[in-house]
């Protein structure tokens, strides 16, 4: 999961060695924080939060295969 939220985050921004991809694993859940550099927070989240809304659908989808909840997180 950590590594497919990296591909995304780097695909949309404009200085993709600045993305830093964290994952917390829990029992159930696992918890992927997202920090980018402040230039790019704005297209990783997309107007009205759309873009991060659908980086969430698919991490969902993908996580439904490992029967584990997973959250995204983008950090300032």
């Amino acid at each position: 999961m950590k590594d497919l939220v990296k591909t995304m985050a780097q695909a949309l921004v404009d200085n993709p060695e600045e993305v830093v991809v964290n994952e917390i694993i829990g029992e159930q859940t696992s918890i992927i924080e997202l920090k980018v550099s402040e230039n790019d927070r704005g297209k990783v989240i997309g107007r009205q939060g759309k873009t991060a809304r659908a980086m969430r659908t698919i991490l969902i989808a993908a996580s439904n295969k490992q029967a584990k909840r997973v959250m995204l997180e983008i950090i300032e």
